[in-house]
This record gives C-alpha cells, sequence and structure tokens, in this order.
C-alpha cells in the first residue's frame, strides 16, 4: 500500500483543504493511517519534498542547462563555486570529457543575464570549456517514478494549451509560499492561508489559475531516486534530424520511463540535441529501456550519460535576495 500511495503523490496531489484525507478515501485508508505511512516514508528520506513545481521561464527567470569541462584535480573546488549560486537546482558529474552538468537559473532582475553568469563560472571555476544548452522544445518534464511495477510501458503527453494571466501581488505571495516543502499533516496549507488572512477558495483558486496559466507546471511530491530504488538513472542524449525533432521527440516522450524530454541546440563539439532522462532501479533495466528506445526513435548516434556523482539537487528559491548577492560579490 506504501507504493500505491507513493505513486498518487508523485501523479496529482489534491489540492484540497485534507488532501491526505481524499488519498486514503480513494485507497480505502484513513487519513491517520496515510499520514504515518508518509511521514516515515519522509523521515527515511524517501519523500525528497511536496510542493508547486514552476515553469521557470513563465516566472521571467533565464535558464538553461550547462556542461563544464573541469580536470579532475579543480572539480571540488569547481563544484563548491557552482553550487554557490543560488539558480543552480542540479549539479552532477558524468561519464564524458565534459564531465559538469548543472542546471543555471538567473532572476529577472538580473543585471548581468545567463551567459554573463556562465562566463563568470567558467573564470572563476577554471574550466577548459563549456556548453549552453538551452531548451529549445520542451515535449515532457514529469518525474513520477514507477514505483508500483504497475505503470504501463508508454503513457500519452497531452499537448497543453495555456491561459494567459497578469500576475497580481497576491500571485506572488502564494507563489513564495507554496514553494516550499508542506509539512504531513492533515489541514497543510492552513498555516499559508491563516499567515495572508485569505480563505480556501481564494487561495485554490489563485493555484488553479497558475496552474492554467502554465506558471506552476503542477503540485507533487518528488522522491528521492536512489532511496525509492532508481539506481541506474541515465541522461540519454541523441543526435537526430532537427527538422524532424517535433515528431521524434513526441515518440521519445511517451516512454513512461522517460521524465525529461527536451530537443537542445548541437555544437561542433556536441552533437547530441534530443535528451532523455530514463529512469531504472538497476543497470541491466535501464539499458534494456534505452535498447528498446533506440527501435523506435529515429537517430544518427545516441550516448547514455550516466551520473558518478550527485553534487546538488534542491529547488530554486524563486524571488530570493541571493541571486542579487551572488551577483554583487562576483560581477566584479
Amino acid at each position: 500500500m506504501t507504493q500505491e500511495i507513493l505513486s498518487r503523490i508523485q501523479k496529482k496531489f489534491p489540492l484540497v483543504p485534507r488532501p491526505f484525507k481524499v488519498i486514503g478515501d480513494e485507497l480505502n485508508l484513513s487519513e491517520q493511517v496515510v499520514l504515518e505511512i508518509l511521514k516515515k516514508e519522509k523521515n527515511n528520506n524517501i519523500i525528497r519534498q511536496t510542493s508547486a513545481i514552476f515553469d521557470t521561464k513563465r516566472l521571467g527567470y533565464g535558464s538553461s542547462l550547462i556542461a563544464f569541462k573541469i580536470s579532475k584535480d579543480k572539480i571540488d573546488e569547481a563544484v563548491k563555486i557552482i553550487n554557490s549560486h543560488p539558480g543552480v537546482s542540479h549539479n552532477y558529474e558524468r561519464n564524458h570529457e565534459f564531465n559538469i552538468w548543472f542546471t543555471l537559473a538567473t532572476a529577472p532582475d538580473s543585471t548581468i543575464g545567463l551567459s554573463k553568469t556562465v562566463e563568470i563560472l567558467s573564470k572563476l571555476t577554471k574550466a577548459d570549456e563549456y556548453i549552453m544548452l538551452p531548451t529549445l522544445k520542451m515535449f515532457k518534464i514529469n518525474v513520477k517514478l514507477n514505483t508500483t511495477g504497475k505503470d504501463e510501458k508508454k503513457e500519452k503527453v497531452k499537448k497543453v494549451i495555456h491561459k494567459e494571466i497578469e500576475l497580481t501581488p497576491l500571485h506572488y505571495e502564494i507563489i513564495r509560499k507554496i514553494q516550499h516543502d508542506i509539512e504531513i499533516i492533515s489541514e497543510p496549507f492552513l498555516k499559508i492561508i491563516n499567515e495572508l488572512d485569505i480563505n480556501y477558495d481564494t487561495f485554490f483558486k489563485i493555484i488553479s489559475e497558475l496552474q492554467d496559466s502554465g506558471v506552476m507546471r503542477r503540485f507533487a511530491s518528488i522522491l528521492n531516486h536512489r532511496k525509492a530504488g532508481f539506481n541506474a538513472n541515465a541522461m540519454v542524449v541523441w543526435d537526430i534530424d532537427e527538422k524532424n525533432g517535433e515528431s521524434i521527440g513526441k515518440v521519445a516522450s511517451e516512454f513512461s520511463a522517460v521524465s525529461h524530454c527536451y530537443l537542445r541546440p548541437k555544437y561542433s563539439n556536441w552533437p547530441y540535441n534530443l535528451f532523455t532522462m530514463v529512469h531504472g532501479k538497476t543497470d541491466d533495466e535501464t539499458k534494456s529501456l534505452i535498447e528498446e528506445m533506440t527501435k523506435e526513435i529515429e537517430h544518427k548516434s545516441f550516448r547514455p550519460l550516466y551520473s558518478s556523482r550527485e553534487f546538488k539537487k534542491v529547488r530554486i528559491v524563486y524571488f530570493s535576495d541571493k541571486f542579487k548577492i551572488w551577483e554583487e560579490l562576483n560581477n566584479r
């Protein structure tokens, strides 16, 4: 039953005053039992965080995947420098000459912007070379680990049309609140509505507007991959024909084991433009999944990049003063 609950909170967290009661009702469990199970999984670090997941670009942030080539003797110091930036949410060492891979975001009011920030980080870390790999087309972003083993190998990825929105001060206040991890208690949103002096109807109406506009991708729990048993995750990069990028990306995104699927630029020193994150519990399972994908994805070549070390994996804290402070300290 634990696996069923973990599957449920990854897919679509109930946005109601008592979400854990709703989950319990669906699974014929009491609210108290659901809470006890989830508290245990949280204490065991299986559940990493339960919060809103936002679209960085729709909030006005610049963002990109970055790969640095750094000599082995400089990696430890370089990682400290990279991780000091508040816009770095993920940072890994991977099995490639471009060995340090991280995601970077810069604030809407940044005085130097994304490219300049990467230049500064490159100089500070003494990187030999780097490439910027911004998203040209996003086909899928949905981290949902198959904890039950019952998920189909393929899934339909719906194309969502977002509504336009003009964010009000209340929208921003709620964004600042719901980006943080909620408590696993009967009414996890009660503290927020009390702090903002609003009612539940207003709170959930604003959340619905954020989701309809695409500013909030979803509200869900993210699991710690390795703690949850998914120990063989690979970033598989593909060299595909850009003219057919739309159709090829759609095929790749429909594999359930793929959580992220993006089209990114190619360079003379980097021939791969389709990126897929593939999640498996064992090396053999992941290799088997990748082999299945090679039969359906039209490609010239591909390469699985495995992470040997995880240096950072956190949520960006949006609208934090730390972005401005970092730039003031490092833009000299």
